[in-house]
């Protein structure tokens, strides 16, 4: 009796310790081997990895020591359980789970970038599984589903540079040439690249004109606008341009000739201290995510060479190169903690 049980068993025992060893290795060559990952490149492992949880357990109630019909029952309830889990995606849960993964695969955008999604404008923050946390220029944090994201149309600024402009009406008194010539200086003191004029309506009483120019360092988008202002009023007035519409009153008596131009500050012998980037304020927490992101990768490509150097090296120097390894290690994972832990004594957003 007891060899016929043993028999019966068997192949329910092979197939357990199989799985098992099966599993423990995957999850130690996917996950554990690689700790050092960020939560975005841990993601598709561990999809992987409950891929290969769902096959073990098929493969185990295949080895059951029950009848053929008593398998399929079993077989079927993982069916429906299965099928249970897909039709449950169309809820707003995993329906922002699958958006979350689509944008990861796709990456449209990344931590950092400047967007504009539903009329709301500004830096990406954090990018969650769920949602995706935006900064704004008056420094709050929105929190968008990331179906909403995959959904709506979405703006995205180019880190290689963007177009900031002013708009601006003036009479038809003054030609536009002469316009034209100012407004680039105006752009040209700026420092913006390509910048060129246009001439967007001809209006009943005033002419409207639009200068633009490219950005390169669009980290400083705000200053730029700011200062493209400035500039476009100082180089106006002191061409003796008044920007000033036709249709300009005023009620308090002027001498004749006296013309609306403010006059220019003298300037001082001592230059005056320089005013912080707003960006540093407004984007506080867009820009601690992304120089958090940007010292990751360049971690994690430091532990790449590292292995491929070792592979190449001769047993001299092997033994630096590990050390090496080890101390880029060390700096990751202390990285992983520090974010981790700034994650988890931060107080969520509401709409979390």
């Amino acid at each position: 009796m007891l060899p016929q049980s043993i028999a019966l068993f068997w192949p329910l025992l092979v197939s357990l310790v199989l799985v098992t060893l099966f599993l423990s290795l995957l999850n130690w060559l996917l996950l554990k081997r690689h700790s050092h990952l960020s939560g975005e490149k841990k993601l598709p492992r561990q999809l992987t990895l409950l891929v290969a949880n769902i096959v073990g357990v098929i493969a185990i109630v295949l080895t059951l020591p029950v009848s053929e019909a008593i398998q399929n029952q079993i077989l079927a309830l993982i069916g429906i359980l299965l099928s249970g889990m897909v039709a449950f995606s169309s809820t707003s849960i995993m329906t922002n789970v699958m958006a979350g993964l689509v944008l990861r695969f796709n990456k449209p955008f990344r931590i950092g970038d400047f967007v504009r999604v539903n009329g709301f404008f500004g830096r990406v923050a954090e990018m969650g599984l769920l949602d995706t946390e935006i900064q704004t220029e008056t420094r709050e944090l929105i929190s968008f589903a990331n179906s909403t994201l995959v959904n709506s149309p979405l703006t995205v600024v180019r880190s290689s540079g963007a177009i900031i402009s002013v708009e601006l009406s003036l009479g038809y008194e003054i030609h536009h040439a002469k316009v034209e010539k100012h407004l680039l200086v105006a752009a040209a003191e700026c420092g913006l690249e390509d910048s060129f004029v246009q001439v967007i309506a001809l209006g009943d009483f005033s002419v409207s004109y639009r200068i633009a120019g490219l950005l390169t360092d669009v980290k400083s988008m705000l200053s730029a606008r700011s200062k493209l202002h400035k500039a476009v009023l100082d180089s106006l007035h002191q061409a003796g341009i008044e920007i000033v519409s036709p249709a300009f009153t005023n009620t308090r008596p002027q001498e004749p000739g006296n013309v609306m131009i403010p006059t220019a500050p003298k300037k001082a012998k001592t230059p005056e201290p320089e005013q912080s980037r707003p960006e540093a304020v407004i984007f506080d927490k867009a820009e601690e995510a992304e120089a958090v992101q940007q010292d990751r990768v360049a971690l994690e490509s430091q532990i790449t060479a590292l292995q491929a150097a070792i592979k190449e090296a001769d047993s001299e120097e092997k033994s630096l190169l590990k050390e090496q390894l080890d101390f880029t290690r060390a700096k990751l994972d202390e990285l992983n903690t520090t974010v981790a832990k700034e994650e988890g004594s931060a107080t969520p957003p509401s709409s979390r």
